[in-house]
């Protein structure tokens, strides 16, 4: 029996017409029987996203011990949109009991759960479908990991004889018992979760685009779309910047090979873009899939004769790293030099001198040097490693568009290429290589 997980972001969520919209979707494909929701997010520019106002409940419960100015948006947002659902629903006295949760609990991440848990609520009353709260089916352990086979189990129990069940994105609940969500966008990965333990035949994404894009469309004017892509593509391009889907998410259904379908709620009739397990997926044929960029990187370039002669020489680089606390992202290496790549978000606080003193006292370099305000920019497809004079179609264009590259990183699978440019010319390193792989 073919059974569909839906996951609906927060456009899909911002208001009752929307929601409505959502219930077509669902009663119109019986197979969707599992949906995940995000909390309102903006109905308009200008709009404030719902989880955005939480954390200001948060911050209010901190300063003044409740939150009732902050947690007034949340009510008359809630409010509205069932008005417009017209549904008989006692959303008061939810959020009665939500608000004084928030006040007693004290949590931030509890306080930042609560857009979904709403949404969720609201959501089964429309549908006629079990409400099944995350925090009693998505486990972390003590290590903050979610936990697999755990919450396989609870979700399955909690689904049996349901007809329909909804359940809130973003959050489940830690080993010490209270609520733990997580990172933005998290939804996705909820998703995937409720996916894999019903071991769904599809898991559709449902959100306000209709599928990837070939790169930005901020950046490149209606930049073509990609029908289908494989989870290591994906996983290339989410990472990049490419926002379309959590780059987190693939992994419970990967293991699965559950395919995930990216559809738009305001346009369920548009064909979206098919994201396949290597044991389904077909190249395109074309040499490049997508090209997606990431400011705000630190370069660390270290230099030591007789480097490749030095047994541990990387290893205690990394470990000055590792007791700094910092994730390293990639490390183009030659024979006597290696550079660090560092999201420079990460070296706050005095961060990057501690780690400098650390590297001259742990291996004594000739050179050490350091370039900020870096861009990265991935160009990613499965055609590549089997297309001749890529590379060299690649830094051509760059160079026509006067583009001083910084660091060149090529995947070990030759699934991806990814250079190192200043911040100021990422969009246009980004126009440049979209041009040479996918004409004007």
């Amino acid at each position: 029996m073919a059974v569909k997980v839906c996951k609906f972001g927060g456009t899909s969520m911002a208001d009752g017409n929307v929601m409505n919209c959502v219930k077509k979707i669902i009663d119109n494909d019986k197979d969707r029987k599992y949906i995940v929701v995000s909390a309102p997010g903006k109905r308009y520019s200008g709009d404030i996203k719902i989880t955005d106002v939480l954390y200001e409940c948060h911050k209010e419960v901190a300063e003044k011990g409740s939150c009732g100015a902050a947690f007034a948006l949340i009510r008359n947002r809630f409010n509205s949109i069932v008005r417009e659902l017209n549904i008989d629903f006692d959303i008061n006295s939810v959020l009665d009991e939500t608000e004084m949760r928030i006040n007693a609990e004290k949590d931030e991440d509890f306080t930042a759960s609560r857009g979904e848990y709403l949404s969720a609520r609201v959501m089964a009353e429309v549908l006629g479908a079990k409400f099944i709260d995350a925090e009693d089916v998505i486990f972390f352990d003590k290590n903050g990991a979610y936990d697999a086979e755990k919450s396989d189990k609870a979700i399955n129990e909690a689904v049996r004889g349901a007809e329909k069940a909804v359940f809130p994105g973003f959050y489940g609940r830690g080993a010490n018992g209270k609520v733990k969500t997580f990172s933005r966008g998290g939804s996705d990965i909820s998703g995937a979760i409720v996916a894999r333990a019903v071991n769904a035949t599809l898991y559709e994404n449902w959100t306000d685009v209709s599928g990837f894009l070939a790169c930005d469309p901020r950046i490149v004017d209606s930049p073509k779309r990609i029908k289908a892509l494989s989870y290591k593509e994906l996983r290339e391009l989410s990472y990049m910047g490419a926002n379309v889907l959590h780059s987190e998410s693939i992994f419970p259904v990967r293991k699965a090979n559950i395919p995930i379908h990216i559809k738009n709620t305001f346009r369920p009739e548009d064909d979206g873009t098919l994201i396949q397990p290597s044991v389904y997926y077909t190249p395109s044929g074309n040499t490049v899939t997508g090209i997606a960029g990431k400011k705000g990187f630190t370069v660390i370039f270290i230099e030591k004769s007789l480097m490749n002669y030095q047994i541990g020489f990387i290893r205690k680089v990394l470990s000055v790293l590792e007791d700094a606390g910092v994730p390293v992202e990639h490390i183009p290496s030659g024979i006597d030099t290696m550079s660090v790549v560092i999201e420079s978000a990460a070296l706050k606080e005095g961060k990057l001198e501690r780690i400098l003193q650390g590297i001259k006292e742990a291996v004594a370099p000739d050179t050490l040097r350091v370039t900020e305000d870096i861009a990265l920019i991935a160009t990613v497809g499965h055609g590549m490693s089997s297309s001749v004079g890529t590379s060299a179609r690649l830094f051509k264009a760059m160079a026509e568009a006067k583009i001083n590259v910084k660091m060149i990183d090529q995947g070990s699978s030759e699934l991806n290429i990814i250079v190192g440019v200043k911040n100021e010319d990422c969009d246009n390193c980004i126009r440049a290589i979209y041009r040479e792989f996918f004409g004007k």
